[in-house]
C-alpha cells in the first residue's frame, strides 16, 4: 500500500558498498518515464550515473549537502528542457519523487539533492557544474540528483501521531 511506503520512506545519506542491480535500475527508470506531466509534454530526461569517479565529482557540486553522493552506488540526475513546457520544474519534481518511491518499493534508500538555484564554489551554479561533468546540452536545466542505494543507516518510519495535523484544512482555510 502506498500509505505504508510513504510512512517508511526517509532520506538516506549513508549507503552500503553494494551495487544496485541493473534490473532495479531499469525498474526505477521505467517508473520515472511513467511520471505524469503537464499535457504529457514530458520535458524531463534522466541520467543514471554509477561511475564512482563521476559520483565523486557530482558530490562536490555544492558547498554543502551533496557530499554523501560520493558514497552512493547510483545517482539519477533529473534534467528538463524549459522550452518543452512552462511547468518543467513541477514535472521534474514529480518524476523525482516517483524515482524515490520506486527505489523505496525495491528495498533501496534514496535522498534528493537539490541542484536548481543552488551554488558551488566561487558562486558557480551547481547546475552548470553538473552540465560540464555529464556533457548535458545547454538548453537543459538540472532540477536535482537522487542518490540511491542500499541503506547503511536505520531511520524509524514516520509516527502518524506526530504528523502536523494543523496543516490540514477542510472546506476552507
Amino acid at each position: 500500500m502506498l500509505y505504508d511506503l510513504l510512512k517508511s520512506r526517509r532520506s538516506i545519506r549513508k549507503f552500503q558498498n553494494k551495487e544496485v542491480e541493473k534490473e532495479k535500475i531499469d525498474i526505477i527508470l521505467k517508473s520515472a518515464l511513467m511520471a505524469p506531466s503537464s499535457r504529457s509534454r514530458r520535458p524531463w530526461e534522466f541520467i543514471a550515473v554509477t561511475d564512482k569517479e563521476k559520483l565523486e565529482k557530482l558530490s562536490k557540486i555544492r558547498e554543502h549537502s551533496s557530499d554523501f553522493l560520493a558514497g552512493a552506488p547510483l545517482g539519477i540526475v533529473v534534467v528538463a528542457n524549459p522550452k518543452t513546457c512552462d511547468v518543467w520544474i513541477e514535472d521534474s519534481s514529480i518524476a523525482a519523487i516517483i524515482i524515490q518511491l520506486s527505489a523505496q518499493s525495491l528495498g533501496l534508500g534514496s535522498c534528493w539533492i537539490q541542484v536548481r538555484e543552488r551554488f558551488g564554489r566561487n558562486n558557480k551554479r551547481a547546475g552548470d557544474i553538473v552540465k560540464e561533468i555529464l556533457q548535458i546540452p545547454d538548453e537543459y536545466e538540472v532540477e536535482c540528483i537522487i542518490a540511491v542505494g542500499y541503506s547503511a543507516e536505520e531511520k524509524k518510519p514516520y509516527n502518524v501521531d506526530e504528523l502536523p495535523y494543523n496543516k490540514l484544512h477542510f472546506e476552507s482555510f
